[in-house]
């Protein structure tokens, strides 16, 4: 509506107005009317005092930015809401639940707070003081990064990995090894607690809070160690506390310097584990043995502390002693018996049995039997001592000439065997050795093992007996008659006997007759018949012996020789006109004879 519309309606109203004051209105004229105190009501020095109060609500509205922190006061509080004051047109409002670390709160407490909402649908002042609080505290949180300043933080929480804590309002998280410096197991006892914090990181994108306690630890260790390192010499005595055990040693904490017990230094006896001896956050006193340059490395004992063992092993012990003790440690060599704390003996394995055959410490003893032992050597100064346990038993060897004389016949179990033999054991430490050629006096034996088995037993006897090297030489074909003392006699150089050619090979044949020990080899010149045909494998005829030697079992025949005198004449001219050729001929044989044997042996295992 437009003012002169507004004009006439008023001009109308007040010329169909009754005039009450005619004197006061009768001069006035339409367009000289008030017409401001007619529409407000007011007269101008209040229009004027409105005015001066609407200029003020304009400016303190345009005061009330919603990023910006004003300081209130609590003026009244109900069962959800507190009203505050900030000095507005209106007094604001703020949920109770932004309070609730403060159950204290009461009337009259000034607060922070920032505007939320202006007005809401009933017009009323919408208050947050946890915005306030936020921003105040990211200032705040910034501030303590930038100055390294120490805050406190209230622990609200366990989390993944570690704990939320309230910092200046805001939920900062504490990794789990920013705890303490020693490991941590129960995070739990550290819930509901107020503690002081570093602010170690800060990502603004993504209003990440890292606080860490740990530094404030090393900050206060960094300047002890450097006290107690300054003050560090050999052989000194501290107190420190167990900080972490290992497999190998235990780190001891000595007040913000950390120093290593090998498992070594631990005890004058052995321990499997350090375990064994201390415990986690266990008080001990210790001494130091060594350091390096910058003393960052700091090697610990506690061992040392005490006497020595050897020191307080009884003086009366000697070599000879018998001596009881605890298997410790086992090695093939041997095995490390403590009789005494502190005091271990090795028993070699070759000190456990009079056995020759040395077998693995473990085929004796095991780690924690209780042994007896005899006292070989004891060296006090180089802290070493022998022990022996088959010097409790007497040695075999001492009566040996009595229970195994040369001649007498015994029962032994092969032990192993060599290119050359086999080893008879005839009782726990007397062993005997049968040469291969002193297994049979027939068959020929390119390895014992073609002969006998380990663990087998054996008839044997007594060859050959050293008492002062320890050596026995046994015999088993000695236990029968040899054949071939009447062999000699049957088979003598000129007697006709008819045998088999079982084999006939470049070199000549071998002859099988009726002693199946007897194999003889008939060269390839004496298989000529009367009839000018040769001699085939499978043939049955007479051959005549032209040479016998029992030594070597070794017999050679010729078939011509039989109806050819001239030839039995020319072979023994060619044996006495030249010495050398009977080697020649005899080393040739005894190849053809191996080679024979051989023959027959693939043959035999193929018709198998």
């Amino acid at each position: 509506m437009s003012k002169e519309t507004k004009q006439e309606e008023v001009q109308e109203v007040v010329l169909n107005t009754p005039v009450l004051d005619a004197s006061a209105n009768a001069n006035v004229a339409p367009e000289s009317f008030d017409w401001e105190s007619f529409e407000s009501g007011l007269n101008e020095e209040d229009r004027k005092e409105k005015a001066e109060l609407e200029q003020m609500y304009d400016t303190t509205l345009e005061d009330l930015h919603e990023n910006e922190v004003f300081k209130g006061q609590v003026v009244r509080i109900t069962d959800k809401e507190a009203i505050v004051d900030i000095n507005f047109k209106s007094e604001g409002v703020i949920s109770l639940n932004e309070f609730r670390y403060n159950s204290d709160l009461k009337v009259g407490d000034i607060v922070e707070v920032m505007v939320d909402q202006r007005e809401d649908k009933n017009g009323q002042l919408i208050l947050s003081h946890k915005k306030a609080r936020t921003l105040n505290a990211w200032d705040a949180v910034n501030k303590a990064h930038d100055s390294q300043e120490i805050v406190n933080g209230y622990i609200k929480a366990r989390t993944k990995g570690g704990m939320i804590v309230d910092v200046f309002g805001i939920e900062a998280f504490l990794p789990g090894s920013q705890i303490d410096v020693k490991p941590i197991r129960d995070y739990e006892q550290f819930v509901g607690k107020t503690m002081e914090f570093k602010v170690v990181k800060i990502n603004p994108e993504f209003k990440n809070v890292v606080v860490s306690h740990k530094a404030l630890i090393e900050a206060d260790i960094e300047v002890q160690k450097k006290e107690i390192v300054a003050q560090l010499e050999k052989g000194q005595v501290l107190e420190g506390e167990v900080k972490n055990i290992t497999s190998y040693g235990v780190f001891v904490d000595l007040g913000g310097v950390d120093g290593l017990i090998h498992i070594t230094d631990l005890s004058w006896s052995r321990i499997n584990h350090p375990s064994e001896i201390l415990e986690d956050g266990q008080k001990i006193n210790v001494v130091i043995l060594d350091f390096d340059e910058d003393k960052s490395r700091i090697q610990l004992g506690i061992k040392q502390l005490e006497a020595h063992p050897w020191d307080a092993l009884d003086a009366n012990i000697k070599v000879g002693d018998k001596v009881k003790g605890k298997v410790v440690v086992l090695a093939d060599y041997g095995a490390f018996v403590e009789v005494a704390p502190g005091v271990e003996g090795l028993i070699h394995v070759s000190e456990m049995s009079w056995s020759t055959h040395l077998r693995s410490a473990q085929d004796f003893v095991k780690v924690g039997d209780e042994v007896e032992a005899v006292v070989l050597t004891l060296d006090r100064e180089e802290r070493k001592m022998s022990l022996g346990i088959k010097q409790l038993t007497p040695d075999p060897w001492t009566d040996i000439t009595t229970k195994y004389p040369v001649g007498s016949t015994h029962k032994g179990k092969v032990r192993n065997f060599t290119n050359f033999g086999v080893f008879v054991e005839l009782e726990e430490g007397v062993d005997g050795l049968i040469y291969i050629s002193d297994l049979s006096w027939t068959k020929k034996i390119k390895h014992p093992s073609e002969f006998c088995a380990v663990d087998d037993i054996l008839d044997v006897v007594v060859l050959e007996l050293d008492v002062e090297a320890r050596r026995l030489s046994l015999g088993h074909k000695q236990l029968t008659e040899n054949p071939w003392d009447k062999y000699e006699a049957k088979y003598a150089v000129g007697t006709v006997h008819t045998g088999v050619a079982v084999d006939v090979f470049d070199k000549g044949a071998t002859v099988q007759f009726e002693d199946a020990d007897v194999e003889a080899f008939a060269p390839a010149r004496t298989l000529e018949k009367e009839d000018g045909s040769r001699i085939k494998k499978g043939d049955e005829t007479s051959f005549k012996v032209i040479e016998f030697n029992k030594e070597f079992r070794r017999v050679v025949v010729s078939h011509t020789a039989t109806f050819r005198e001239e030839e039995v004449k020319a072979e023994k001219s060619s044996n006495n006109n030249n010495n050398n050729s009977s080697n020649t001929i005899e080393t040739s044989t005894l190849g053809d004879i191996d080679e024979l044997a051989a023959l027959k042996k693939k043959m035999e295992e193929g018709g198998n």
